[in-house]
């Protein structure tokens, strides 16, 4: 049986092969481990053991717990260290905006206020592929969700911050915002959240105020579709990417092999000037103290221990623990606790100083790696990370899933069986890092890659036609 140590003080190790009595992926102790010690891998507590331990015994959760429990205070230990900065003069082709902003698609946005008109959005949407779409307009997506009405207060607001981060996305050429005429989200105070738009580029449609709502909106889609194909793509510096990080369907591959890998591709991406945003706060339970120390400032740190105390305390008033978060398919996989999930979640930030936090609806404010409120459901995340302002997301899995996003999402597969079972959700292998393939050569593979995506090679999400969104929903519905 072949294990692999990933820290000097660990006191289990990865199994790595098939040959043994412990199915790859999981755990195994290298020594004894007493009852209520701490078990430890990539150098820090993953929890207690809940019985003693022998040398070379399975370690999952029949042996196994979390050690978290609420909210807690911390000391400001700032370990921050900025990247040396790369100026190769790495770009890609994308799309100019007349507000100075960059896109890496050219898509066609049509965006609900409210979820009543769905469904005439979807077949609207329909109809237009069906009339033909020019050659760089890329796709109409629809951006449907269940909100924009029967909210209250925090929570309606959120949905509305999302809704209008979307609208000024530069990934989409043209954007219909189509309501219905009494909903909670009026389109005059919609208008004011969004700010100023381009006229050509933006239009805005209430079902109840014309008399054939399909055609009122073919018309304007034939018009933002006139608009957006005299968009080229141009080169732009790479300093104009930003990008989202996630993770989802975690195995314990996920933190050795594709986890790591995204994180130093954001450090790539990063160093040349451009921007990384980090989100899942819950993710991060156990493994908080990383990012905290990662922190440039004191105020970001006190903004980043509130967005994690905040969000234990939200698990708290709901009568959830905040440990109780790896999923069946998670422990299948090999994790058995939060502490370990999020230590293998957090590489993903790479090794770049923590410069900004954002709740969640905000917007990418600052260059460099940033922390974004929001939970670990994917859809939800990969929705709050476009909404920031990603063009797109690093999406790592080790179980793999079909979802898209309101922008392209890169998967990335963290062992060799999942990248050849599903080519078809696949984008990168980074299994080869078990093999002892150098992280420096598939990272710089990886980064071109992630460019070349930015140019307008589509992911294989695009080509299955899938785009997923949702929004966070925190609060009663009327």
């Amino acid at each position: 049986m072949k294990t692999l140590r990933l820290h000097k003080h660990d006191n289990v190790a990865v199994v790595i092969s098939d040959d043994g009595d412990i199915v790859r992926g999981h755990k195994v102790a290298l020594e004894p481990i007493a009852k209520g010690m701490k078990v430890i891998k990539y150098g820090y507590p993953i929890g207690l053991a809940i019985c003693d331990i022998d040398e070379g015994e399975w370690v999952h959760d029949h042996n196994l717990k979390t050690a978290l429990s609420g909210a807690r205070e911390y000391i400001y230990e700032s370990e921050a260290q900025a990247l040396d900065q790369i100026t190769d003069g790495s770009s890609f082709m994308g799309y100019s905006r007349a507000n100075g902003d960059v896109g890496i698609r050219n898509e066609l946005w049509i965006i609900p206020t409210v979820g009543c008109v769905n469904s005439l959005c979807e077949q609207t949407a329909a109809q237009l592929r069906l009339e033909g779409l020019p050659e760089n307009v890329e796709e109409v997506v629809v951006l449907a969700h269940p909100y924009g009405c029967s909210q209250l207060g925090d929570d309606h607001e959120a949905s509305r911050k999302i809704l209008a981060d979307l609208v000024q996305h530069p990934n989409a050429g043209g954007v219909l915002v189509v309501g219905l005429g009494c909903e909670n989200n009026t389109m005059s105070a919609f208008k004011e959240l969004i700010g100023p738009v381009d006229d050509a580029r933006v239009k805005f449609l209430l079902t109840q105020e014309v008399e054939d709502e399909r055609t009122a909106c073919l018309e304007y889609l034939r018009e933002l579709r006139d608009f957006a194909v005299t968009a080229q793509r141009e080169t732009v510096p790479v300093s104009k990417l930003r990008i989202g990080l996630k993770c989802g369907g975690s195995d314990a591959f996920s933190g050795l092999t594709a986890n790591p890998l995204v994180g130093a591709v954001s450090d790539r991406l990063i160093a040349r000037g451009g921007s990384a945003v980090l989100t899942e706060i819950p993710e991060a339970f156990g493994a908080e103290t990383i990012l905290f120390n990662r922190c440039v400032t004191e105020s970001a740190f006190n903004e980043a221990v509130a967005v994690v105390n905040d969000f234990k305390n939200y698990f708290l008033s709901h009568g959830e623990p905040v440990g109780e978060n790896p999923s069946p398919g998670n422990k299948d996989g090999g994790i058995t606790t939060l502490e370990e999930k999020s230590l293998g979640c957090v590489q993903k930030g790479g090794r770049a100083p923590l410069v900004d936090v954002l709740r969640y609806g905000s917007r990418i404010r600052m260059d460099g790696l940033t922390l974004l409120e929001g939970p670990g459901n994917d859809i939800v995340a990969v929705t709050a990370l476009a909404a920031a302002g990603c063009h797109l997301v690093l999406f790592t899995t080790g179980r793999g899933t079909p979802l898209g996003g309101a922008v392209p999402v890169v998967k990335i597969a963290s062992n060799r069986s999942l990248a050849q079972l599903k080519k078809n959700w696949t984008d990168f292998d980074a299994s080869a890092l078990l093999d002892g393939t150098d992280m420096n050569y598939l990272a710089d593979r990886f980064f071109e890659q992630m460019l070349e995506i930015a140019s307008g090679v589509r992911t294989a999400n695009e080509k299955n036609g899938y785009h997923d969104f949702a929004i966070w929903k925190t609060g009663v519905t009327l």
